[in-house]
């Protein structure tokens, strides 16, 4: 598995390098990464002990390379790299759209894993949803992201679109969520701050509970929904036309239509 090539650490990239610390799975000196925005020196709490932007003749000792660039610019950020990789280096993508024939065949024909992470895994609370057609790099994609993530696997590469509007996007959808009840609590009259204060640890709490018991949410919402009491009427405009049962689909729509977008 190792050396690890991490080409990009952005946000996921830097999400993973702190979840793999998290969990010891991976420690920087197991990591070499390429990326012309990353300083070492700058954040020697992320990147201490990895090897960053070295030679490119030092990018042959890489075992496993993840692609973590964005897709619009994911064939430039490899071309300078491909030539100096190992033969048998497995690639595991997380450029979202972007297709395993397109990634494998830009890399030389190379084993790929495709994974659509969440951000949460910086924590070892992420999710990611995986397709591979070879087993070697479906392991190795298991063996990055297992100890930060709930892991998924996809058989049917396609399904990675709905995997992305439904986990890969979703928690922007929960942020958007508690940013738009914080503002509706602060016009319904609650301090900003207390409305805020409110609105988090309520759904913190909500989906702790949902971990830990087990049930279904539709039986958790059924639980806190008195017949003709206060929850029974939010729900009636949240799950009526033009709710929750509408826009969700419809959201959903729209990321997987701009997926297959990316991918060409």
């Amino acid at each position: 598995m190792t050396p690890i090539l991490l080409l990009g650490a952005g946000r996921m990239g830097g999400a993973l390098i702190q979840g793999w610390r998290y969990a010891g799975a991976f420690s920087a000196a197991d990591l070499i990464v390429r990326d012309p925005n990353v300083d070492a020196a700058a954040d020697p709490a992320v990147f201490g002990g990895a090897l960053v932007n070295p030679p490119l003749e030092a990018l042959s000792a890489a075992q496993t390379v993840l692609l973590a660039v964005k897709p619009q610019i994911w064939r430039e950020a490899i071309k300078d790299v491909v030539p100096h990789l190992a033969p048998d280096a497995i690639i595991v993508s997380i450029a979202a759209g972007v297709r395993a024939a397109d990634i494998s065949e830009a890399f030389g024909g190379r084993a790929v894993a495709r994974v659509m992470p969440t951000t949460a895994v910086a924590i070892g609370r992420g999710t990611a949803s995986i397709h591979a057609a070879d087993p070697t790099a479906r392991a190795a994609a298991h063996a990055l992201f297992a100890p930060v993530a709930t892991v998924v696997d996809l058989d049917d590469e396609e399904l990675l679109h709905a995997a992305t509007a439904v986990s890969g996007s979703a928690p922007a959808y929960l942020y958007a969520f508690v940013e738009a009840l914080e503002a509706a609590g602060a016009g319904a009259g609650l301090d900003p701050a207390a409305s805020a204060r409110l609105a988090r640890a309520t759904i913190i709490g909500a989906a702790a509970l949902m971990e830990a018991g087990g049930e279904e949410p539709s039986e958790l919402r059924k639980q806190v929904t008195s017949p003709g009491g206060t929850t029974a009427a939010a729900l009636a405009v949240l799950m009526g036309q033009g709710g929750f049962g509408d826009l969700l689909p419809r959201a959903l729509d729209a990321a997987i239509a701009r997926s297959k977008e990316l991918g060409g």
